[in-house]
């Protein structure tokens, strides 16, 4: 069952922010819009490209007024380990990642790769009102486009109808 324009499900994770080990949840971020985006495991080939992604735009996320959050199945101390890696991440990463080692977050969104035990490659938008406004699932294999995950948030936020290619400041259709 679809989550859309639902109620986002209640979280709590021990996160990987900016170095520390902080726990947060769902009600960190009540009255802000939010995405969450999951990836599948640290250590890895695509999450990387997807998760500096992330971070680089986190100036415009935060001009719009929106949170990013990183999550996957990994732990604190894993995530500690590959973000303090120079090789792997040139530039640091600010935004929180969750541990989520129990799955609770990633069952409360549907987004488990069961056999595997670790997310799918899924982003999730959620409005002030903690609306869920969109869920994107990718299996593993395939990365996301942060940019395309912002321009999805602004086009939400202008509240009109936006066509295909929609870009913040455009002319709404209809």
């Amino acid at each position: 069952m679809s989550l859309i324009g639902k109620q986002a499900p209640p979280w709590t994770a021990v996160a990987h922010v900016d170095g520390e080990r902080k726990e947060l949840s769902s009600g960190d971020f009540d009255g802000q819009w939010y995405v969450l985006y999951f990836y599948p495991e640290d250590f890895t080939f695509v999450c990387p490209t997807e998760i500096t992604g992330f971070e680089e735009l986190l100036t415009d996320f935060e001009d719009d007024e929106v949170a990013v959050i990183g999550a996957s199945t990994d732990s604190f101390f894993s995530h500690r380990a590959w973000f303090s890696d120079g090789k792997i991440f040139e530039t640091p990463i600010t935004h929180p990642v969750l541990a989520d080692a129990n799955h609770s977050v990633c069952r409360a969104f549907d987004v488990l790769k069961e056999d595997a035990g670790i997310a799918y490659r899924a982003t999730v938008i959620v409005d002030d009102s903690g609306v869920v406004r969109s869920i994107a699932v990718n299996d593993t294999e395939v990365g996301r486009s942060p940019a395309e995950v912002l321009r999805a948030v602004q086009a939400f936020q202008s509240g009109g109808l936006c066509g295909a290619d929609w870009q913040k400041g455009d002319d709404f259709v209809g």
